[in-house]
C-alpha cells in the first residue's frame, strides 16, 4: 500500500468529472487499498478517487468510531434521496482546516459495486448519508465550498492559495 497525494482546492483537477470503472480488477483493488490508507492517515472519513488525481468513480468511507469498517463504493449512483434536508458542518481533505454548513438530504439509497465487483445496495442516514453525498460530489467535479456564497468561496480560495505558496517556499 502507498500514501497518495491529496489534491487541494482550488486545484483544477478537482473539477474533473470521474469516468465509470470498467472492471474491478487488481489495479482497482490496489487503488482502493491505497485510498483507504491515505484516508486513514489524513484522519478523514471519506475520500473520492478524484481527490487523489484518479478520475474514476470510486469512493471509500469509514464513519465508524473504531475506524475499522471501511466502505468501498465503485460506480456509485444515488437511486433515492430524502426530500427532508439538514444543514451540517462539513470539512474536506482537499480543503484542510475549513468547515462550513452544507444542506443535504438526511437519507439516501445508493447502488454500487464493492471492492470485489459485486453489486450492492445501501441505505444510509446521518453522517454516512452526508459523507456519501459529499464524496459523490467529488466524482462530479464539485467541492463542498461550491455550496457556499461567492464571498466565502473566494476567501477560502485565497487562503488555500496562500497556504500553498507558503508550503512551496518552505
Amino acid at each position: 500500500m502507498a500514501l497518495l497525494p491529496i489534491l487541494c482546492y482550488p486545484d483544477p483537477r478537482l473539477t474533473t468529472v470521474a469516468k465509470p470503472v470498467q472492471a474491478v480488477d487488481a489495479r482497482i483493488r490496489q487503488l482502493v487499498a491505497d485510498m483507504l490508507e491515505t484516508m486513514y492517515d489524513a484522519n478523514g472519513i471519506g475520500l473520492a478517487a478524484t481527490q487523489v488525481d484518479t478520475h474514476e468513480r470510486i469512493i471509500v468511507i469509514d464513519v465508524s468510531e473504531e475506524r475499522n469498517r471501511p466502505l468501498v463504493l465503485v460506480n456509485p449512483e444515488i437511486v433515492w434521496a430524502s426530500e427532508e434536508k439538514q444543514l451540517n458542518d462539513e470539512g474536506c481533505l482537499s480543503v484542510p482546516g475549513i468547515y462550513d454548513g452544507v444542506e443535504r438530504s438526511i437519507a439516501v439509497k445508493v447502488s454500487a459495486l464493492d471492492e470485489n465487483g459485486q453489486p450492492r445496495t445501501l441505505e444510509a442516514e446521518g453522517i454516512l448519508a452526508v459523507c456519501i453525498q459529499h464524496e459523490m460530489d467529488h466524482l462530479l467535479g464539485k467541492v463542498f465550498v461550491e455550496y457556499l456564497s461567492p464571498l466565502k468561496r473566494n476567501r477560502i480560495k485565497t487562503k488555500m492559495l496562500k497556504v500553498r505558496r507558503e508550503t512551496e517556499r518552505a
